[in-house]
């Protein structure tokens, strides 16, 4: 089959783009994209030069201003007017960009520019605005795969984008035939922070044809970079919006600005509608008609993580108290267009005669509210007091579950009654497709044999009597059900889970029934209780089962807690179960609405759940991680089979729910002995890999391997699964065998010359192959969730991370055991909350690398620079350059001059790993 090549899919882009608008132009190499930019800079800012264009001086001490800088910081300087001293002591202002009228800019497009960095590197395609480069296109051949294209560029931001390409906003990858978007970051970027572009119905637009005329359309584009890409104050990160998040905020800011009528956007659970809801927020803020932007959440949702994610956006835009005098003092602020609050107060405010002088002016002022997690049916009752204060205000609410005619609230109404109309949407199959969420695989487990026919739902559902759903021996089985598979759900504590029961009382017996089994799991549980209960029949108050529950907890993580610190105790178990230091919690509503971790992926549920409860609560398990996190896993201890269906069916509009939940175990183990066939065809034998020659067939057995064990992930998690070959076909110990082979085709890649291969556009997926639970990310995880402004707190969550420390036994972790323990001793104490612990961690290991190279390359009489070359040429071509290091020890004898050789590659290896 003859495929299109590069050369012919930069020429069809180039010719499409230049047709749109761009100017061609030829950039070899820096000094060519520096005299560019001059002549664009002059220009767009001919206005504000008076016509005279800046002198050699000038434009030298501008560039040194501008150039230089990180990802992050480069990105707030393009958005920013510039001060410039003129030779003549005038002050002028330049711009990069005009963000407000985005088509008013001046638009370019190059190809195969040159730069050279650590290495020399040839760009495909580069677009400029303003002479900036601002958005670089990788090309792959038709039939490769395109994240050949992302790992490309990842090799040039490591090796050669530096200059100007620093302003570089939105990366472009693709085949031909898919084609992806991504923003660009100081940090490293995942791929599953890789975006297709779509249309506003969420159809896909893959063909790099289609993507030019639409994405990359020069208006298009620019109105990206200019209002769809958001700076993230916190992690000092770009992000840019997804299509349907981009759809959602146009039409919600079109509907506020052309009309006085309401809206609700109906964006799946897991989506990113705070962001979506934050931008179009900030956009309303901003027009000049529009007096405030109120931004509602309920009390129970503004926690640490709704703080947290607003503060990305907008430093200090959330008041997280409870006191409503701090909300009048931000809407007396006329420098605070945008505010954060809890319906709560909001509704407190306008009904409180005290804050009357405050809030009567803003009667007919024109006010937007927008409104998070609208389905809530508390919104339609506090929104009457709010609606008759605020005469000349819109309402918009973001949902993942509306109220709809099935599952309307309880005074009749739907989402749309209280919003009017659905403004865009964008389904959990939607983002399933898309894969910005994970579906579900759940099983069914039917739990007592009490002569009831559990699959009779009009007889079961009126079960609510402890001598059935909650008697002690049915609460073993399930305890003892869990505890047995849990390792196999979590992947070997990798990942962690919520367990989701009917009340109180069957949370503390479910609890007491954990704790009289014997396993090695860490199981807590969570709840608010009632100050004044009722205790007929109940032998012991729920806060003093709440008191028992917190002191086991206090001994398993060495805290202080009790009810006396719910707060701080619900917000501690809140950073463990993200960091899957708590491997079940316990909780009857708590954590099943708005909470989001990565690390959770397992639901456990023995309540009844129907419409949006149920898929609320199933979708805290659908959280994009990484591969070994197939599905969202959800085990059910009652018959939901048919709420499960109709709530998939109702929110997703279809009468189909397979491309929301996962396939059976018998359907994956058909496709796992398929793969298996095909891998015994191509090696009979795992020794039968050795003699796999030639590159294809090492590609075949590759990619069949890598195929089998994606499936066979999804098997692991099914009670079912057994290893053994009657069943799959092939043994654990084949498997491993196999897996070595796998590996070692890996290595060898890795580590051969830089020749080309066809290897190259294969993701080998390694990190399938690995389950070890502490791991450099989990560690991480926990050093970024210590308390850095609580010293006695600080120190006890250091001391929990060098146990967990010194009992890691992941290979690269053991690298930076010691390093991550001096960081610990010498850094953390020192930083506050303010201070980022990536960057402090960042600039810690540059400077600890530096000191070793240094200190080991006096040892030799060497030049560190010299070593840190080396170290760098063996980062890039994975080859150590023995004979270069060789030629360099001048005036040794040969057999002193082997043994150092040896020690300095030992040290180049050593140094890569641990710092890599």
């Amino acid at each position: 089959m003859t495929y299109q090549s590069e050369a012919q899919l930069e020429n069809k882009l180039i010719n499409l783009l230049v047709d749109g608008g761009y100017k061609r132009i030829y950039i070899k190499d820096e000094d060519d994209l520096i005299n560019n930019f001059r002549d664009q800079l002059n220009l767009f800012n001919m206005k504000n030069l008076d016509n005279n264009p800046l002198t050699d001086l000038e434009f030298e001490r501008f560039l040194t201003q501008i150039n230089g800088k990180g990802i992050f910081e480069s990105a707030k300087i393009l958005r920013m007017k510039q001060e410039l001293t003129r030779d003549d002591g005038k002050k002028v202002f330049l711009e990069l960009m005009n963000t407000r009228e985005w088509c008013k800019n001046n638009f370019q497009v190059s190809n195969q520019t040159t730069m050279e960095g650590k290495y020399t590197n040839r760009y495909d395609i580069t677009l400029f605005i303003n002479g900036l480069p601002v958005v670089q296109i990788e090309l792959k051949r038709r039939g490769l795969d395109f994240k050949e294209a992302f790992n490309q560029i990842q090799r040039y931001r490591k090796h050669s984008y530096k200059s100007l390409y620093r302003y570089i906003q939105i990366f472009v990858v693709s085949n031909g035939v898919d084609t992806k978007y991504f923003a660009n970051s100081d940090g490293d970027i995942m791929f599953s922070h890789t975006f297709f572009w779509g249309d506003k119905e969420n159809n896909r637009i893959t063909t790099l044809c289609e993507f030019g005329k639409t994405f990359l359309e020069k208006c298009h584009i620019s109105k990206m970079i200019s209002r769809y890409m958001v700076l993230n104050e916190t992690d000092k990160a770009l992000m840019v919006m997804r299509p349907y998040q981009v759809y959602a905020v146009e039409e919600l800011v079109k509907r506020a600005l052309e009309t006085k009528n309401n809206g609700y956007i109906w964006h799946t659970t897991g989506s990113g509608k705070t962001l979506t809801s934050f931008k179009a927020s900030q956009i309303l803020a901003n027009e000049p008609g529009i007096e405030k932007v109120f931004f509602l959440v309920d009390r129970r949702d503004l926690d640490n993580q709704t703080e947290k994610e607003f503060n990305k956006f907008e430093p200090g835009s959330v008041d997280t108290t409870d006191n409503t005098n701090s909300l009048i003092r931000q809407i007396k602020d006329l420098n605070r267009p945008l505010i954060v609050t809890t319906i709560q107060k909001m509704a407190n405010a306008v009904k409180n005669p005290r804050y009357e002088k405050t809030m009567e002016p803003y009667k007919d002022k024109r006010v937007i509210f927008i409104i998070d997690e609208c389905h809530r049916t508390q919104f339609g009752k506090m929104h009457r007091d709010i609606n008759r204060h605020f005469q000349n205000s819109q309402y918009f609410g973001f949902t993942g579950t509306p109220r709809l005619i099935e599952n309307k609230s309880s005074d009749g109404r739907t989402t749309a009654d209280i919003f009017e109309k659905c403004l865009h949407h964008y389904l959990i199959k939607d983002a399933i497709h898309d894969g910005n969420v994970l579906g579900f695989s759940v099983d069914y487990i039917k739990t007592f044999n009490v002569g009831i026919d559990e699959e009779d739902l009009t007889k079961v559902e009126g079960i609510d009597t402890d001598e059935v759903w909650n008697d002690e021996e049915r609460l073993r089985l399930v305890a003892n059900h869990i505890i047995e598979n849990h390792n196999r759900k979590s992947k070997s504590k990798g990942y962690n889970a919520l367990f989701a029961v009917d009340s109180i009382p069957a949370l503390i017996k479910y609890y007491d029934v954990f704790k009289s089994i014997d396993h090695d799991l860490n199981i807590t549980g969570i709840f608010t209780y009632g100050a004044n209960e009722d205790l007929e029949e109940k032998g012991e108050h729920s806060r003093d089962s709440l008191e028992r529950i917190i002191k086991d907890y206090n001994e398993m993580f060495h805290t202080n807690y009790s009810t006396d610190k719910y707060e701080s105790f619900r917000s501690d178990v809140d950073k463990k179960v993200r960091t899957a230091q708590i491997d079940i919690l316990l909780v009857v509503r708590m954590f099943l609405t708005g909470f989001d971790s990565k690390k959770l992926n397992t639901l456990y549920v023995d309540k009844f759940l129907k419409h949006h409860d149920l898929l609320q609560a199933y979708s805290r398990t659908n959280r994009v991680e990484k591969i070994t996190k197939p599905y969202g896993n959800i085990v059910c201890f009652r018959n939901l089979k048919d709420n499960t269906d109709e709530s998939i069916k109702i929110f997703s509009k279809t009468d189909n729910v397979d491309t929301v939940l996962a396939g059976t175990f018998e359907e994956y183990l058909a496709l796992f002995k398929a793969y298996v066939k095909k891998l015994i065809e191509i090696a009979p034998k795992p020794e039968n890999v050795d003699g796999l020659y030639s590159e294809e067939a090492q590609m075949k057995f590759i990619i069949i391997f890598r195929d089998m064990t994606k499936c066979l992930v999804k098997l692991e998690t099914f009670d079912e699964f057994k290893f053994e070959k009657e069943i799959l076909g092939i043994s654990e110990q084949e498997y491993q065998d196999y897996k070595s082979k796998y590996l070692m085709i890996s290595d060898n890649h890795r580590t051969s010359s830089e020749k080309e291969s066809i290897l190259d556009d294969i993701d080998f997926a390694l990190e399938l192959m690995h389950t070890d639970r502490i791991n450099v990310d989990y560690i991480m995880n926990l050093i970024r969730n210590i308390d850095l402004d609580n010293e006695d707190q600080r120190e006890k969550d250091i001391k929990e991370i060098i146990v967990e420390l010194d009992r890691a036994d992941n290979k690269e972790l053991r690298y930076k055991v010691d390093l991550l323990k001096k960081f610990l001793a010498k850094v953390i104490p020192t930083l506050s909350s303010e201070d980022s612990i990536d960057n402090s961690f960042n600039e810690f290991e540059q400077k600890e690398r530096a000191e070793e190279i240094k200190e080991f390359a006096n040892t030799l009489n060497l030049s560190d620079i010299q070593v840190r070359e080396f170290i760098e040429n063996y980062e890039f071509s994975g080859i150590v350059e023995v004979e270069k290091i060789s030629e360099s020890l001048k005036g040794y004898k040969f057999m002193e001059k082997r043994r150092l050789t040896k020690e300095i590659e030992n040290f180049i290896l050593e140094n890569s790993n641990k710092y890599s």
